[in-house]
């Protein structure tokens, strides 16, 4: 899922839909900027018009207020100091989030902190290194090492450089499930192919439709406008307020607490991770600990001392809207407290023969699912001889509603987008198809056409060209090992040329993307059932092209508003993208291959984090999907044909809000009520866990609710800057623990803080006569 500063990990099987609100920091900002400045809006709008060329004619009165209608165009863009600063960013944040991917509690470290970071760096640069031009040997090109003071439109280019570095790389997964989980050979050509391919065949849709979502002064990115906020910030001259810190002082001191700090949680007393006072008191009852357990059960009782804890698989809290919060933690209290509880005692699906809260599969009579049982060896895909004399499939009940909250939240964005914002979009895409015809553009488009050269649309198509001839050497090369064929190819990528316009206009207009993953999986599951790599290659070619795509064209939009020249920012995003896609995968590759039983829970080594909860829940869902099949799990002939149901609750779930909107207009909160939200709410467990909810609900509201309101101003200056800060410190002990300690197999003092939550008996079954591991008999 998921470029930019506010994407956040999820689960490989839900829908991914990307839902965000522009924060409340924007309006903060814009107050500021009136404030610090002291011109109006008005005045800004009767001083343009005294030249018609920077008349302020943006339709959307949120970027009036927003960006800037001046240009310079002789600032400097890609500049030395840009490949530099751009580039490590790049490779340090690909780094460092494939690195802590893997773990217990998988962080995700956006480009903010790079964003922030790179600002100091840049002016260091810019006051000490010389001026002198450097000519390129045998070329005609030259440059300057400080072309003078650090831009802007640097820090812009810098900042998606590090976008690339931080939004991650889908097919990895692919790659993991098949070394870690399969235990099977992948050829390292074939693996980087399907890395680099998927992550580069947006640029094809990207270049087909940026005239819709990019010229279009109706295509508007909400998201965008935070970005164009922080930026203005960040460059507007800062005096140390008195008595109190700059804002990258301000990110250092938290920095350095949070680095130091997390040598406690990460190595000397990882118990305070997962505190559950509830398995302290009954240690022996299987019941208390399944309700008072933070990481496999229901997490009454349970809170966590970690930052790791707090933002480890939804992101930070600090950034989110606190209506957004109020609807994920409605979501998971509806969830995890009413049905589940009601689902498993009433032993639906067999619940209690299965832990409550797993990502594993499993047989009939509740061991783990032997899939070598049903896979032919040879050809790895089902037997169905030995599937029909084995077992079918089964989940744990959190495991199976889990899927039925996915088709929940697929349809409910939908409807939702249907119903409250359809009226816009239908209106902004009338006046896009007419603006394109009658070659009408606001301000931003006549400057971007005006002061620099548009990029070729050759290049574009050359690009989407390469990258499907390198899909089909991928996939049909290298003796098939990826299973899909070359129709699987094409049909993928028409799936995803399909979606990415009428996504791409809800996302440019709403801040709502509903992912292909789904659609994907049951396409390629019906009609080329039992091949898992077939299952999960043909739906990273379809979600992910479309979301790279949607993720290029938002950066162009970004480029649009801050006037950065296009070919810099198509080159910054091509060889960011190209960076970010090789050290994500060497990284993989080398984890992958040094780590004794990473990923094996049971073989790693006490206190190990290299558990990789996200590729489990990704391995699993290639059983379900690839080797088994919807026909076999969500039919008549499978256990699960009842969560069918779901796609039609979530299509009918926004309609009572939608309606009580209508006939109580004056009640805004109604509005705020967001049924996606709140389906969506708690479709990560697994492999998020309850306490991960609690924790992160906690800090969400006390910052967005009581310090939003209490001290605002405060609020404004260093909420993002006190969440990169957190998120980077956090980062960079994860990886310094992992160097000086944990690749020499030291994971921590042998004594009773070594273990987080302490519910040994929270995972096992409670119907009679079912075997498992370290569990009593009944």
């Amino acid at each position: 899922m998921e470029r930019g500063a506010s994407s956040k990990k999820t689960s490989p099987l839900s829908s991914q839909q990307f839902i965000s609100v522009t924060t409340p920091l924007l309006d903060l900002e814009k107050e500021a900027e009136v404030s610090s400045t002291g011109v109006s809006q008005e005045r800004v709008i009767e001083n343009a018009e005294k030249d018609e060329s920077t008349v302020d004619d943006c339709p959307i009165e949120q970027v009036r207020l927003t960006v800037p209608i001046t240009d310079d165009p002789t600032q400097p863009a890609l500049t030395f100091r840009t490949w530099v600063l751009g580039l490590a960013s790049c490779m340090l944040l690909a780094f460092v989030n494939q690195f802590l991917g893997y773990r217990t509690n998988p962080l995700k470290i956006s480009s903010v902190s790079a964003q922030i970071i790179t600002l100091p760096l840049g002016n260091f640069m810019a006051a000490t290194l010389p001026t002198k031009s450097i000519r390129v040997p045998f070329m005609k090109w030259s440059f300057s090492l400080n072309p003078g003071p650090f831009s802007l439109k640097e820090h812009v280019l810098i900042t998606i450089f590090a976008t690339s570095g931080s939004s991650g790389v889908y097919a990895i997964n692919i790659i993991t499930i098949v070394k870690a989980f399969y235990h099977r050979s992948i050829h390292p050509v074939a693996a980087y192919l399907l890395a680099l391919s998927t992550q580069m065949l947006g640029y094809g849709w990207a270049g087909i439709f940026r005239k819709f979502l990019v010229d279009s002064p109706y295509m508007w990115w909400p998201e965008n406008l935070v970005q164009v906020s922080l930026f203005r910030a960040f460059h507007e001259k800062e005096k140390r307020p008195k008595g109190g810190n700059t804002r990258l002082q301000f990110f250092f001191l938290v920095f350095i607490v949070s680095f130091a700090y997390y040598t406690v949680p990460g190595y000397f007393f990882q118990a305070i991770s997962t505190i559950s006072f509830v398995c302290l008191i009954w240690k022996d009852s299987i019941t208390a600990q399944r309700i008072g357990s933070g990481m496999k059960g229901l997490g009454i009782g349970s809170f966590g001392l970690d930052w790791n804890t707090v933002a480890g698989f939804l992101g930070s809290p600090l950034a989110v809207p606190g209506f957004a919060i109020i609807n994920m933690l409605i979501g998971f209290v509806l969830y995890i407290y009413v049905v589940i509880p009601f689902a498993y005692w009433n032993n639906l699906y067999d619940a209690k023969k299965f832990p409550l809260i797993s990502s594993h599969t499993f047989d009939s009579t509740g061991a783990t699912y032997n899939v070598t049982r049903i896979l032919n060896t040879e050809t790895f895909d089902i037997d169905l001889n030995s599937y029909n004399n084995y077992s079918k499939i089964y989940l744990s009940i959190t495991f199976a509603f889990e899927y039925g909250l996915s088709f929940a939240t697929l349809t409910a964005t939908i409807s939702h987008v249907v119903l409250f914002h359809g009226e816009t979009i239908l209106q902004m895409w009338r006046k896009t198809t007419s603006a394109l015809k009658e070659q009408l553009g606001d301000v931003h488009t006549r400057i971007m056409k005006k002061n620099y050269e548009q990029v070729p649309e050759w290049w574009f198509v050359t690009i989407l060209i390469l990258m499907v001839i390198m899909a089909l050497v991928a996939c049909e090369g290298f003796g098939k090992q990826l299973q899909l064929p070359w129709w699987g190819i094409l049909l993928s990528l028409t799936i995803a040329l399909v979606f990415t316009l009428p996504v791409g206009v809800i996302q440019a207009t709403t801040n709502i993307q509903t992912g292909l993953n789904v659609i994907a999986e049951l396409i390629i599951g019906f009609i080329y059932p039992g091949k898992p790599l077939a299952n999960v290659a043909f739906k990273t070619y379809g979600h992910v092209s479309m979301v790279q795509a949607l993720g290029f064209l938002g950066d162009f939009k970004l480029g649009h508003y801050m006037k950065i020249p296009p070919k810099s920012m198509f080159m910054v995003q091509l060889v960011g993208t190209v960076v970010a896609s090789s050290v994500h995968f060497v990284t993989a590759w080398w984890l992958l291959t040094s780590i004794e039983n990473i990923c094996d829970e049971a073989l790693l080594p006490k206190g190990s984090p290299w558990t990789c909860p996200g590729d489990d829940v990704f391995y699993n869902a290639s059983i379900i999907w690839g080797v088994v099949g919807p026909q076999r799990m969500f039919t008549k002939d499978g256990v699960y044909p009842g969560m069918n149901w779901f796609f039609l609750i979530g299509l009918l779930a926004p309609l009572p809000v939608w309606l009580l909107s209508l006939k109580f207009p004056n009640h805004k909160w109604i509005q705020l009520i967001n049924i996606p939200v709140i389906t969506a709410g708690a479709s990560n467990i697994p492999p998020a866990r309850s306490v991960n909810y609690i924790t992160w609900g906690i800090v969400g509201i006390f910052f967005n609710f009581y310090v939003y309101r209490k001290f605002k101003a405060w609020w404004a200056r260093h909420t993002y800057i006190l969440s990169a800060a957190l998120d980077a410190g956090v980062a960079f002990m994860g990886v310094a623990l992992y160097f000086a300690l944990q690749s020499n197999g030291i994971f921590g003092p042998t004594w009773w803080g070594l273990d987080a939550d302490h519910c040994p008996l929270a995972k096992c079954p409670t119907a009679p006569g079912v075997h498992a591991k370290g569990c009593p008999l009944l």
